[in-house]
């Protein structure tokens, strides 16, 4: 029997990625790359000692308008939308009635509207479910006419400053509208890495030009994917549908600082979102599992998935994200374990290829964050 293959879309640098000699691979829909010539270890170590740029345009851009739209969002998100200042940016998650994550996201005030970046597999029913439950509160757009870029590392401030000077006035999580490439740009200083960035929205006919504006600045490389799940890792930055889920709530998953302090129990505007009496319950007494770092001791690569076993060799986690730190010069991976077996420095042994390989629970993130605050 005959099955008709699945559409691939194609973001608006496409044809460029390929005239850099990308690898493309399927990705939530898309056509994206892998890796360029340079090679995954490279283009990770270059991003953390200069400045990479990442094709991220696979991601949902939505915009939110109406006088209501940020308490109709709050609603559907812990986080204290309402006071969300104007031209700052805020992590915010979905939560279903169980307290578990639908996905997460970024949340910016544009001033006279919200603007949403939510995740590429998750982007259609994330719209879908935004239109059901505010539609009659708020205008909702799903920008499809815009690409999306993200400039990473600690030169990425030195390259926006010099093509928009006054981006060097912004720090973590500011936003703004600036020209880049003779075309006015939404950006956020904010990313994937725990370095330093922008991320880049930009109208999809000018986005390849700003691409080779970018990658033009004698400290920029084209970054793939590849390097990007492994600067994330190393960052102890969630990946969704990995690390966590629509099983999974934000106080299991080590996200409750995301959870603003005028949504939780006593708080000027406490709960009123999906799961809400769950997710503060565990808030006050706990939980039964918990996200954790992990480091293999014997240099043996991890993956999603491996189980991982105490000393007497009972199930009491398992592995969500795994993949070597080029910037460790060693495998890093994170998980979920039974909160007994949470504390940092404790022994586990996770299974890989039917062996048992040493691990050990760590702090993360397993690199330092370098945001710019100012």
């Amino acid at each position: 029997m005959n099955t008709v293959p699945e559409l691939i879309a194609r973001t608006p640098l496409y044809n460029l990625h390929l005239e850099l000699g990308a690898r493309m691979v399927p990705f939530a829909g898309y056509e994206m790359p892998l890796q360029y010539p340079m090679g995954i270890l490279k283009e990770h170590l270059h991003t953390r000692s200069q400045a990479g740029l990442f094709d991220v345009s696979h991601m949902g851009q939505v915009r939110l308008t109406g006088k209501n739209a940020a308490a109709a969002l709050e609603t559907l998100v812990p986080v204290d939308i309402i006071d969300l200042e104007i031209n700052r940016q805020r992590y915010a998650l979905f939560t279903n009635e169980q307290g578990g994550i639908l996905d997460d996201l970024m949340v910016s005030n544009g001033g006279d509207h919200l603007f949403l970046v939510v995740n590429a597999a998750c982007k259609q029913q994330d719209i879908a479910y935004l239109r059901q439950h505010l539609s009659g509160q708020c205008m909702i757009e799903e920008l499809s006419d815009r690409a999306l870029l993200a400039l990473q590392g600690p030169e990425a401030g030195a390259v926006m400053a010099r093509l928009a000077p006054e981006t060097a006035k912004m720090i973590f999580m500011d936003t703004a509208k600036v020209t880049l490439a003779g075309v006015e740009c939404f950006i956020s200083r904010s990313g994937y890495t725990g370095e330093d960035g922008f991320e880049i929205s930009v109208p999809n006919e000018q986005a390849e030009a700003l691409a080779r504006l970018l990658l033009a600045q004698p400290e920029v490389a084209p970054i793939g994917l590849g390097a990007r799940d492994s600067l994330r890792l190393e960052a102890g930055l969630c990946l969704y549908g990995h690390d966590m889920d629509a099983q999974t709530t934000p106080i299991e998953a080590g996200l409750s600082w995301a959870l603003s302090k005028a949504r939780r129990s006593g708080g000027a505007r406490a709960g009123g979102y999906p799961g809400a009496d769950i997710i503060l319950h565990q808030l006050a007494t706990g939980v039964a599992r918990k996200r954790v770092g992990l480091l293999a001791k014997d240099r043996v690569p991890v993956r999603d998935g491996a189980q991982l076993l105490d000393a007497h060799g009972k199930v009491v986690g398992h592995i969500t994200s795994g993949s070597f730190g080029p910037t460790l010069g060693g495998p890093v991976a994170m998980g979920y374990v039974e909160t007994g077996h949470a504390k940092l420095g404790t022994l586990l042994q996770a299974i890989v290829r039917g062996q048992a390989v040493p691990i050990e629970v760590a702090k993360t993130p397993f690199i330092t964050h370098r945001y710019y605050r100012g």
